[in-house]
């Protein structure tokens, strides 16, 4: 059975197009039957240049990757998620999404904040080295994700092994 995971951001085009770029990439990679999706509560309508930049850079398939909203994971026809992750950090003055529901019961809902990369300081080198950071930061953490035993997990266990990789 596939496992659903939502990225949300706000925009929808760093860190959360990030997240579902390396999730995907690194379940493909690893045989896992995990399907990794993204949304914005207020999406941009485009996805960052640098997170395709860094996603390319890893050797990730960029052309599919769109900003879209949250709305398309709650109406008819959407995956049932399982795991809803927010991205967005508190720190960068964002209001942060949170997702009321889902498709085939209530998803596990966890907070793993990054800073905004396109805000980094330095000029366009400094926000490709944050958006690189970034990438690798959220890589780790969707590696471990991928390790747990997502098909055995009760909804508790699930719930404090996210928590617990977000701490990492």
């Amino acid at each position: 059975m596939t496992t659903h995971v939502l990225i949300l951001c706000t925009h929808n085009s760093a860190r959360s197009v990030l997240a579902e770029g390396m999730l995907g990439h690194l379940a493909a990679r690893l045989g896992k039957d995990v399907q990794a999706h993204s949304a914005g509560s207020a999406p941009s309508g485009r996805t960052h240049p640098f997170a395709l930049e860094a996603l390319a850079k890893a050797g990730i398939e960029t052309g599919g990757f769109r900003s879209k909203s949250w709305d398309d994971f709650s109406a008819e026809g959407a995956p049932p998620l399982s795991i809803v992750i927010t991205v967005c950090d508190s720190a960068a003055a964002e209001t942060c999404p949170v997702f009321f529901g889902g498709r085939g019961g209530q998803p596990v809902k966890v907070h793993w904040g990054y800073p905004d990369p396109s805000n980094a300081e330095g000029g366009d080198d400094g926000k490709r080295r944050a958006f690189e950071l970034t990438r690798q930061a959220i890589g780790y953490r969707m590696l471990q994700l991928l390790a747990l035993p997502l098909d055995t997990m009760d909804r508790r266990a699930l719930e404090a092994a996210l928590v617990e990789i977000g701490r990492s």
